[in-house]
């Protein structure tokens, strides 16, 4: 990494890596720390020498998930994962560097590539007749589309450096995330196998793993919203143009 930021000296370094398997993260905390603290701690220091500004991109499992309020990017932190930890500690490297720079706390990414709860969705819904999903986990789909579509802009208005929240309006659990994209996907001419009402819906409970999940993962997007003046978009919206984009409608 050093050797290529001396090689091409950005100006602008958007860090879209990061080890995000949040399971395999409690036993392969070494790796995720490599990943979620080193690195950012790397592109920092490349920063505070050239001037660099760093845009960097984090998670609402910085934050205790509990209660039912929507979190401030002041709201005390808590993660309950490893992945959640290194997380915390890679924003932390960034802003104790003291360099210029955006860190985008975001929620539940999916896109039209790449493996993500949607298309997982999508082939289960063509293989199956019932799921069991839980319903009891509370956020905001966010789709990658987005997240670049408002890095572009924060950059191109050159907002304040610091925290932000990045999201869609509106929040879901994961049940009822499953059962729009069904609905959505249907009216777009999908065939499935399963019918929208016949998704169960399931308590975090019954669905044990390795790294416990916050239930709250609601994000505050006063200060982004703000600072850009713009109404973010639901994210049933969203949904509909990913999956427009995924099935070449």
């Amino acid at each position: 990494v050093p050797n290529w930021l001396i090689t091409h000296r950005p100006d602008i370094i958007v860090n879209a890596a990061a080890y995000t398997a949040v399971d395999k993260a409690e036993s392969e905390p070494a790796l995720a720390a490599r990943l979620n603290i080193e690195l950012p701690q790397q592109l920092a220091s490349y920063c505070i020498n050239h001037n660099a500004c760093l845009v960097h991109y984090s998670s609402d499992y910085v934050y205790p998930g509990s209660g039912d309020a929507a979190w401030k990017e002041d709201s005390s932190t808590g993660p309950l994962s490893v992945y959640g930890q290194t997380k915390l500690e890679g924003d932390q490297a960034i802003e104790a560097a003291g360099i210029r720079h955006l860190i985008f706390r975001t929620s539940w990414v999916y896109s039209a590539r790449g493996n993500n709860f949607m298309k997982t969705m999508l082939r289960l819904a063509r293989e199956k007749e019932a799921l069991n999903i839980v319903s009891d986990q509370i956020g905001a789909p966010t789709p990658a589309r987005l997240i670049a579509q408002v890095t572009l802009l924060a950059l191109s208005h050159d907002i304040n450096p610091g925290v932000y929240h990045l999201a869609p309006r509106g929040t879901t659990s994961w049940h009822g995330f499953a059962k729009c994209i069904f609905e959505k996907a249907e009216a777009l001419g999908e065939s499935l196998k399963i019918e929208a009402s016949h998704v169960a819906s399931i308590p975090t409970a019954e669905y044990p793993t390795p790294a416990q999940r916050p239930m709250n993962s609601r994000l505050n997007l006063d200060k982004l919203e703000s600072a850009l003046s713009i109404t973010m978009p639901t994210w049933e919206a969203q949904l509909e143009l990913t999956l427009k984009e995924y099935l070449g409608k």
